[in-house]
């Protein structure tokens, strides 16, 4: 999936949760009947009954999607999006980030007065726009493949988010309803996001823009998708003239066991504690007064960075590190930066199943983790790295194959479950 920036993803639970989510799955009504039971909602959003009919006749929910609650969950791996199962240095892939500078820096050229409107209005640089709509949909290259009306009913019938979704299908169904798109038109993302820069309904009814002028918010045309998604990373706290991040070396009194938002301090405090900027740059006096945190995406195999507000206001956009730092590097590149000086050692990532064993062990070791859920976040690398130190291992702060085998021994999970292959 290409967009699921305003949502947060469901964990990947356990084997001893499975049984209920099928029980779920079981008691849910048959989609006719689930869809006369929407019908009194969609009527108070304003929906006329034939607007309602049209986009449901011949419906039936697609059960290839992901995130779905089935009654074969309990034999099948639930999917993930690539944010959340790929090890950050497939992700954030030099090949794919290089081409996408090319036609970005083209299209800082092509779209330059709008690029200059939408930054004075807004506050958001050129290319930071420019690297959203790279990222979401390759500047309009990638084709979304699923039916929006057909997608977000899915979700919300048998999804593991069945209310958020329930939600967004009414927005979805005004918009057809006021005439904003077609039904053909209306294509999306698996989880229903649409347009140049990926909007959920939602947010198109609060922060969607005209900027042309035209009377339309159209989220399909340059413009007005650039502006919106302008207008989205100011809404959700966009700091004017302030970078995502910036590369950094560690000393070896800093490790990745310090990564993540809570150990936010002035960079002046990072820089007093060793932490330069790579390639001999310098810190000037404005940035050693912002606020940063250390983030390490790959823990210690790979580049460590010290990342602002920005960088969060990114998240709030998608919820990813990795999606937060493609757009982020993607951006300093459109704008002429070049590629990260640390490379990546080759991280392998495990099942989640298994990142989730790893995260019940660190819980029943007394260590911060209060949600095991399988995904690789700044807290886990950071509970991990505190282990490591605890027990006077390297620290890499990465759930690895090695880690777990060191941790079997203590995990209940692998007790009461058969063993991860």
């Amino acid at each position: 999936m290409r967009r699921m920036g305003r949502i947060l993803l469901i964990a990947v639970l356990l084997a001893m949760a499975l049984p209920h989510r099928t029980g779920i799955a079981a008691q849910r009504p048959d989609f006719a009947a689930w869809q006369q039971q929407l019908w009194p909602d969609a009527q108070r959003f304003g929906i006329g009954k034939a607007t309602f009919d049209q986009a449901f006749k011949g419906l039936t929910p697609d059960d290839t999607l992901p995130d779905l609650i089935k009654p074969s969950d309990a034999k099948t791996k639930a999917p993930g999006q690539a944010e959340f199962t790929r090890p950050p240095q497939d992700y954030v892939k030099e090949k794919w980030i290089g081409r996408l500078v090319t036609t970005g820096r083209q299209l800082a050229v092509k779209h330059k007065a709008t690029l200059a409107a939408i930054e004075q209005k807004f506050g958001v640089p050129a290319h930071v726009v420019l690297a959203i709509w790279g990222r979401e949909t390759a500047f309009g290259g990638y084709r979304l493949s699923h039916d929006a009306i057909r997608a977000l009913a899915t979700q919300a019938y048998m999804g593991r988010r069945p209310d958020m979704f329930r939600q967004e299908l009414l927005y979805a169904l005004k918009m057809l309803e006021d005439g904003v798109v077609t039904r053909e038109k209306f294509r999306a993302s698996w989880a229903g996001a649409f347009g140049l820069t990926q909007f959920m309904p939602s947010e198109y009814e609060a922060l969607a823009v005209d900027l042309d002028g035209d009377g339309r918010k159209d989220v399909w045309s340059v413009p007005d998708a650039l502006a919106s998604a302008a207008n989205q990373l100011r809404q959700k706290g966009w700091q004017s003239g302030m970078s995502w991040g910036y590369e950094v070396k560690l000393p070896a009194s800093v490790t990745c066991a310090e990564d993540g938002p809570k150990h936010t301090q002035p960079m002046a405090a990072w820089h007093k504690r060793g932490v330069r900027r790579v390639a001999q740059r310098k810190f000037s006096q404005e940035l050693l007064s912002q606020d940063a945190f250390l983030f390490a995406p790959g823990g210690g195999m790979g580049p460590a960075f010290l990342a602002t507000e920005n960088f969060l206001v990114f998240k709030r956009y998608n919820t990813s590190d990795l999606y937060a730092l493609f757009v982020g590097h993607l951006a300093d590149r459109i704008a002429g930066g070049g590629g990260f000086v640390r490379g990546w050692d080759g991280i392998k990532q495990l099942p989640n199943k298994q990142i989730a064993e790893i995260q019940s062990v660190l819980k029943q070791e007394g260590f911060a983790i209060s949600i095991v859920d399988g995904f690789i976040g700044p807290n886990t690398r950071s509970q991990i790295g505190l282990f490591q130190l605890r027990e006077k291992l390297t620290v890499d702060c990465w759930p690895s194959a090695a880690l777990l085998a060191l941790m079997r021994p203590k995990s209940t999970v692998t007790k009461q479950s058969e063993p991860a292959q």
